[in-house]
């Protein structure tokens, strides 16, 4: 089987380096010579190009791992140069606005298999790819009417064999939903606490692991993701207000010196978070 993966960045670096353990043959195609040039030399693909057109009729999985605008564009451009029957496939971290940006291609001979591998790091580019960042990550498909069930299984046997421990599916409401608690609240907290700082101390000299843990995450790719926030705004922002409502609580139980109240909320917290492993 010929997979081929489209931007070359970390993800895409990932994908190219997990599946080529198999047998499969790996084709990069990225739009900056220099990655194709570093996959190359450092036997992350097999064939690189710049030129989408000249392979893509060649592959049978396509791996588009651009940022959600750009998954778009390519997508548009080159629908004609798809291999027919070819499955296509996403890594982008919102689905809805990508499952109906591409609704009218429903009907064409080639299938989208929408999915998102919840996994990455602060840096970007294909020198930091790395294929721990898969190990026990948890990936999601969001299945559409059109899918066949064949090709939803490859897709999660791909998911597998790149090293996930746990394929979902969900529709694409459900993940965009869920997602922006579990990914886009949490960014937005690290960024507002970080932001936050008055810089009247030093503050390299007096954090530990709750400080460095909470805010790791507030490294962060700003181009990415102002896009998904902004196109997951109608989930964010709710999930922003809810937020707000539960820190208010705990503030006026401070400021009230409420100390059962704190720790009837430090309770909650806790056995909440204890059935997460």
């Amino acid at each position: 089987m010929k997979i081929g993966i489209v931007g070359l960045g970390l993800i895409g670096g990932t994908y190219a380096k997990c599946l080529k353990k198999y047998s499969y043959k790996i084709y990069g195609i990225d739009i900056n010579p220099k990655a194709v040039k570093y996959a190359l030399q450092n036997n992350i693909i097999d064939i690189g190009t710049t030129t989408p057109k000249t392979v893509l009729k060649e592959l049978d999985v396509v791996f588009i791992c651009l940022y959600p605008e750009e998954t778009i564009k390519f997508i548009r451009k080159n629908i004609n140069n798809f291999k027919r029957h070819a499955i296509i496939s996403d890594v982008v971290g919102i689905k809805r606005k990508i499952v109906d940006a591409l609704d009218v291609y429903k009907n064409d001979d080639i299938e989208f298999v929408f999915t998102h591998p919840i996994a990455g790091k602060e840096k970007a580019g294909i020198e930091y790819s790395d294929e721990a960042i898969f190990h026990n990550a948890n990936f999601v498909i969001t299945p559409t009417k059109t899918n066949k069930k064949e090709s939803l299984d490859l897709i999660e046997i791909l998911a597998k064999q790149m090293g996930f421990k746990t394929v979902t599916r969900i529709s694409d409401v459900e993940h965009d939903d869920i997602i922006s608690f579990t990914s886009q609240l949490t960014h937005s907290i690290a960024i507002s606490l970080v932001n936050s700082d008055d810089n009247k101390y030093d503050t390299r000299l007096f954090i530990g692991d709750s400080y460095k843990d909470l805010t790791r995450i507030a490294m962060i790719n700003e181009s990415l993701w102002s896009e998904l926030f902004i196109k997951n705004k109608d989930f964010l922002v709710k999930r922003i207000t809810n937020f707000e409502k539960e820190l208010a609580l705990l503030k006026e139980a401070i400021a009230t010196k409420d100390k059962e109240k704190i720790e009837k909320l430090m309770t909650n917290s806790t056995k909440k978070r204890s059935l997460i492993k």
